[in-house]
């Protein structure tokens, strides 16, 4: 699964949360993490909808349009790898 965090430099918001959360992400089998700077990749914000910042992506779906907690994350990213059943 390909994990894409939606920020700016600066943000505090963004830089609290998202150390746990990657932590949290690469404990699960197969993750790709990409934290994507919305004043380099403007155009990849505006195709999956970003609106505010922070904000999460997974898969190339806009999941979370807010920093979700470690165990929102968690929860969601189990979800999906039930869904896929190839536990990868």
């Amino acid at each position: 699964m390909k994990i894409e965090l939606f920020f700016t430099p600066g943000c505090a918001k963004c830089a609290g949360a998202t150390t746990a959360l990657k932590a949290a992400a690469e404990t699960m089998p197969g993750i790709e993490w990409r934290e994507v700077n919305v004043l380099d990749d403007l155009d990849r914000a505006v195709d999956l909808g970003v609106l505010t910042l922070p904000a999460l992506a997974v898969d190339g779906e806009l999941v979370f349009t807010t920093l979700p907690t470690v165990e929102q994350l968690v929860a969601e990213l189990r979800r999906r790898d039930g869904e896929r059943g190839d536990g990868a």
